[in-house]
């Protein structure tokens, strides 16, 4: 196929101009993408029923489904969408290509979606097959011809007009292409595609695929359905031989520069100039070679933050002299990630000063597309939510999103932990591991640039686990400028610490447990939470659904959740902890514990109390409050409930109570109401309570009920003879050192160990606050 090339003035204004209709698209959410070749869709094609319709689930078009352009941070104006309709078949996965195509799919819905009107399982046995035709619009002569893809479960294979385009791809998660200007013909060309996807049968990276049903059923657990074939936008686009094909743009705070690595194909000693600018005015321009790394100074920067997510625009350009030979549109943040020292512990550092990182695990399924977000709006609406919710981060968990996912977390402002989906749980052989790495390293070159990305999470619970310290030295190496967390969980699930990274990472449910930098590592929990709620009529299975704590009712839910954050806020942050990730957003599948539906129909909490309580652990992290503390020696413990403020803690035949005691009572009375305050058995930050009278035995919870024993000297024993000072309404709350948000509390003249939002009588939420408050005094017995 043979171009006229455009006069270079003429072609360099056309770039000039095409940029800025992109960016200025990009930002008003509209699609910017060139017909392709008309190719009507058969009218006998409609989407399948989906099991649950979202909010977008009807707005799907059935020709140019997500129109947006693909790859916010590397923009052309040219280009042609190919999402839509396009023929389809499935063989087995030894055979060649089909005489006949009998069905048809919209793409990029997977062929197990009801959104691609397919919805079938596909298991190992089968291998996928796409077709469809196009033009190259007239106006791309002179011009190579780019076939992209943004992802393809799992070994994908392209030929355009019979003959293969490139090598086969194999992986599932990032992105990939072809220049496929020999194989055109000037006029209709053709498009195959096949894809082979064993999903956890292979050695490949599948995060929580599972070979299932593809419709609602029993079971499934923490797996889901599997997303085989194309699940990401596929489009065309026209680029000069010489064009660029990446940017690496590190923002450098101490010397205020934004570094830019300019990479590109088919370089034939042209130069990359890099211009970034804010509102129209430049604020800084540097050219240097392609391939090498050049730093563009911005005066007094301002910064990226979840709170202030501001952006400056970049553009990149290859020239020859005085000509522009490609120019892309682009942004970036500026902003710094660290490990560093504060209140005296290793902390997340967000531009030198710590932040505590609140999040959600995120996976990104839905009921209606699973792995393919319906449109663009519902892509942004998870992650707008958390930012309703008072969120400031989102870990996405064991998947790697679409480009546009990075672009909104980038624009709303949300810090991204960013897992490499995991492999099968079963240990994987030599070229499962060889495939896992070469994926991961492409992934963190599609990413590298995004601001909100902020740390890498290698491995998740042991899944597929191994070399854990070399991988997360190689993933340093390859991506300094962020965070890395060499494996999430490494108490959980057989999990093994490859003992370096930046953090050490716990997963507790409900939790919040308790996590502990070490003079190293920051302390992070990478997952707790999972409390459920079933809500009818927004089940995936109805009856099936399962979490790590049913709630009764949304409001058990909502005082259950907030108990949590403000145990984290009172104890987890002061003592040491720099994040947490709450499980989870959503609902998936038989999942109940998400904070919103499956569908996404229904909030289940109260957003306001829970924005009010996550925004009062952020802020509470910027202060350096003094901690909470008593006095040593003998001291009773009065209640301050009004009413009650004349009864004191007791022990009476081994369990905990409270009475009136007075001037007149009993010595045995005020002797067992008089307490040794030390320093806690199990971590001396907090108290132990040691009995007055019976010496070496000390107020314990056991089974929630608060005992007085002298214990067996184990650790278990020491954990649930420590309690933890935080401030009260007129006096201070006692909360278990090894439950973290549960508080001593008397109820009915019993000291039980007290749950907010719990489903247990002394759980009831009236008075609560008061009646786990004590006010220390002095001794009813010196």
């Amino acid at each position: 196929m043979r171009h006229r090339p455009a006069p270079t003035r003429l072609r360099s204004v056309r770039h000039a101009l095409g940029i800025l209709l992109s960016t200025l698209a990009l930002l008003l959410g509209g699609a910017t993408a060139l017909a392709p070749a008309a190719q009507a869709a058969p009218a006998a094609w409609t989407p399948k029923p989906s099991p649950m319709t979202t909010p977008w689930t009807g707005q799907v078009s059935r020709d140019n489904p997500l129109p947006e352009y693909p790859r916010p941070q590397l923009t052309r104006p040219d280009w042609a969408n190919l999402n839509g309709i396009w023929d389809f078949a499935v063989t087995s996965a030894s055979a060649g290509q089909p005489a006949s195509f009998s069905e048809q799919i919209r793409v990029p819905f997977v062929a197990e979606s009801a959104l691609s009107g397919i919805q079938r399982k596909i298991t190992q046995n089968d291998k996928l097959w796409y077709k469809r035709t196009f033009t190259v619009p007239s106006n791309w002569n002179g011009r190579r011809v780019q076939l992209n893809f943004g992802a393809s479960d799992w070994r994908t294979t392209v030929w355009v007009n019979g003959q293969q385009a490139g090598a086969v791809h194999n992986g599932g998660y990032d992105a990939f292409g072809h220049d496929i200007t020999p194989l055109l013909n000037g006029g209709t060309n053709t498009i195959v595609v096949s894809v082979f996807d064993p999903t956890q049968t292979g050695g490949q990276a599948v995060g929580k695929q599972r070979i299932n049903d593809v419709t609602p059923h029993p079971g499934g657990g923490i797996f889901y359905t599997a997303a085989s074939g194309i699940w990401q936008t596929v489009w065309l686009e026209p680029t000069s031989a010489a064009h660029i094909t990446r940017l690496d743009m590190v923002p450098n705070l101490s010397d205020s520069t934004l570094r830019v690595t300019v990479r590109g194909d088919g370089i034939s000693g042209q130069s990359a100039r890099v211009t970034v600018s804010s509102g129209g005015t430049t604020v800084g321009t540097v050219t240097g070679a392609v391939g090498s790394q050049v730093s563009v100074r911005i005066a007094n920067p301002h910064l990226w933050s979840p709170d202030d997510p501001f952006l400056y625009d970049v553009k990149a350009e290859l020239v020859s002299g005085s000509t522009v030979v490609d120019t892309v549109g682009s942004y970036a943040g500026m902003r710094s990630i660290s490990r560093g020292t504060f209140d005296g512990k290793q902390r997340l550092l967000l531009n030198g000063k710590f932040v505590f990182q609140t999040g959600t695990l995120d996976q990104g399924y839905w009921p209606d597309g699973i792995y393919t977000a319906p449109t663009d709006d519902a892509l942004k609406y998870d992650l707008q939510k958390h930012k309703d919710l008072g969120f400031n981060m989102v870990r996405k968990h064991i998947k790697v999103e679409p480009q546009r996912w990075f672009y909104w977390a980038d624009r709303l402002g949300l810090l991204v932990w960013q897992d490499m989906p995991a492999m099968d749980t079963r240990a994987p052989d030599a070229a499962a591991r060889t495939q896992w790495e070469a994926e991961f390293d492409q992934v963190i070159d599609e990413h590298r640039s995004s601001p909100s990305l902020v740390m890498w999470v290698n491995q998740n619970e042991g899944w597929g686990q191994y070399d854990q310290a070399r991988i997360a030295d190689k993933v340093k190496a390859a991506d300094p400028s962020r965070l890395v967390d060499n494996m999430s969980g490494i108490n959980c699930c057989g999990a093994v610490d490859g003992g370096n990274g930046d953090v050490i990472d716990h997963h507790n449910y409900v939790g919040p447990g308790v996590t502990r930098p070490s003079s190293t590592r920051a302390a992070v929990l990478g997952e707790f939470g999972g409390l459920g709620l079933r809500v009818p009529g927004h089940e995936w299975s109805p009856g099936n659904g399962f979490s790590y704590e049913d709630q009764a009712d949304a409001a058990h839910l909502n005082n259950r959740f907030i108990g949590l954050i403000d145990a984290l806020r009172l104890q987890q942050m002061p003592a040491g902890l720099s994040a947490s990730v709450y499980t989870e957003i959503t609902d998936v599948e038989n999942e109940v514990n998400g904070l919103l539906t499956y569908d996404r129909q229904v909030t289940k909490v109260d957003q306001g109390r829970i924005k009010a309580a996550n925004q009062a652990l952020i802020d509470a992290s910027r202060s350096t409050a003094a901690p909470v503390t008593l006095p040593s020696g003998y001291r009773s413990l009065r209640v301050t409930t009004p009413g009650y403020t004349d009864r004191y803690l007791r022990h009476q035949d081994a369990l905990a109570y409270t009475e009136v005691v007075g001037s007149g009572s009993s010595a045995l009375l005020k002797s067992d109401a008089t307490w040794r305050i030390v320093p806690g058995l199990a971590d001396s930050a907090c108290y132990s309570f040691e009995s007055r009278n019976y010496p070496g035995e000390y107020l314990r919870h056991r089974e929630f009920r608060v005992h007085r024993e002298a214990g067996d000297g184990s650790a278990l024993f020491r954990a649930d003879a420590t309690f933890c000072a935080v401030q009260g309404q007129g006096g201070v709350r006692l909360m278990a050192q090894n439950y973290p948000g549960q508080y001593l509390r008397h109820y009915n003249s019993e000291v039980y160990l007290a749950v907010p939002g719990g489903s247990r009588a002394a759980d009831n939420p009236s008075l609560f606050a008061e009646d786990t408050t004590w006010a220390v005094e002095a001794p009813w017995a010196p």
